[in-house]
């Protein structure tokens, strides 16, 4: 129930006290400002992280090689480590059960593609059709290879957006001919990549024509798989381990290397670096809550050193009331609502003025790394709930103490 009186004694006690009260009031909105933009960074960091991540499949293990650093079996170092299709064969059929896509690349840096009079330099790869769901490209028109394509060695080409910018002007590519080293392929699609310009600026053909094309043989540079994703992350991230530790002893026992030479055989892990990434968030954002929930600790013990001070100076009209009638726990009550008044006005104006600042400048932040800061609404009301308590904690000493003075004692008072 409104008490009209009550709030007017409310006004009238802390107007007496502007400057202090301004101060204590100013700690409390200091801690929950500081708080909300320090929250807001957390969550830019891991909208930046997860940014990185949504370029490729976060559950990817991706394979490549380098040159042996160990003598083994008779074989000296220095041997660069030639994966082939067999290569990829073994490990389809010994994970099989473990994998969803899978693919094996051939690709050529810096390749010559051009169309009419326009030309550049791109990256040509060689790949499989499930290399689309791996790197997380969106077709924005006409298809992915397929495997009709691998099978038959056909000489088609899916560019990506900015290729399409660069060498087709505005022009729909679809079913044009662009000429790679001279060579025509016909496109049947373009995509997107959340990698942006650079994920953007390739041109994919399949894995078998790049094979004959480019006189490689049997030869591939690099493969990649996806791990089967299990409903709980931490199993996830064991399987997607083990898996990785198995491909990397398969390999090394298929090519004759040492299996303590770190250099011959790489296997990169995105889903084992996730967890630990995010990890790191999650440490970054306690860290946050503790600074920030120490700057709110501070405003608190302003709040509640205003609120003795009051209880002080009302001693003998504390008294007055109590030799009136007035109950313990209405003592209680005014020095509480007191306190949470304070802890409340000037809490809401830091987090309303913090959300605000976030909400003004977090759009214009954006880089590598942190991207859009903001606070979830359920962040926001965990800070009120927060007010609410602190504003009970400031004052509930102060209320006890108030609620313990005597009559008569009070009354001698000066």
């Amino acid at each position: 129930m409104f008490d009209l009186e009550r709030w007017q004694e409310i006004f009238e006690t802390l107007s007496k006290n502007k400057l202090r009260t301004f101060l204590t009031g100013l700690s409390v909105a200091s801690g929950i400002f500081i708080l909300v933009v320090l929250l807001g960074f957390s969550k830019g960091i891991e909208n930046g992280v997860k940014s990185q991540f949504e370029q490729d499949a976060t559950n990817e293990i991706s394979v490549w090689t380098g040159v042996t650093t160990k003598e083994y079996k008779g074989l000296n170092p220095g041997r660069y480590v030639q994966l082939k299709n067999s290569s990829f064969e073994a490990i389809e059929n010994e994970f099989d059960d473990y994998l969803e896509y899978r693919t094996k690349d051939y690709n050529i840096w810096g390749g010559n593609v051009s169309y009419n009079n326009e030309t550049g330099n791109y990256r040509v790869r060689g790949t499989l059709p499930d290399n689309q769901f791996i790197e997380n490209a969106d077709m924005g028109s006409g298809r992915f290879i397929s495997q009709s394509d691998i099978e038959s060695t056909k000489k088609v080409a899916v560019i990506g957006n900015k290729m399409k910018t660069d060498l087709f002007k505005g022009e729909d590519p679809i079913d044009k001919n662009i000429q790679i080293f001279g060579m025509n392929f016909k496109v049947i699609g373009v995509y997107f990549d959340p990698g942006g310009d650079r994920e953007e600026s390739q041109v994919y053909i399949p894995v078998s024509t790049a094979q004959k094309v480019f006189n490689a043989g049997e030869n591939i540079r690099n493969m990649g798989f996806t791990v089967k994703m299990a409903d709980n992350f931490d199993e996830a991230v064991a399987m997607s381990t083990a898996i990785s530790e198995g491909i990397e002893s398969t390999l090394k026992e298929i090519h004759t290397v040492a299996p303590d030479d770190l250099s011959a055989v790489r296997v990169n892990n995105t889903l084992e670096e996730a967890q630990k990434i995010y990890s790191l968030i999650a440490t970054i954002q306690a860290v946050f809550w503790f600074v920030g929930i120490g700057t709110i600790i501070a405003g608190i013990v302003g709040v509640g050193n205003i609120m003795l001070i009051i209880v002080k100076e009302r001693t003998k009209e504390i008294g007055i009331r109590k030799a009136l009638g007035a109950l313990p726990m209405s003592i209680v009550g005014m020095i509480l609502q007191e306190a949470v008044f304070v802890t409340m006005f000037a809490g809401l104006f830091g987090l309303i003025f913090g959300l605000g600042l976030l909400e003004l400048f977090g759009p214009t932040i954006e880089n590598d790394f942190i991207k859009y800061p903001q606070v979830d609404f359920s962040i926001a009301l965990t800070t009120v709930f927060l007010l609410v308590t602190a504003g009970a904690l400031a004052g509930f000493i102060p209320a006890y103490r108030a609620a313990k003075i005597k009559p008569i004692v009070a009354l001698r008072d000066e």
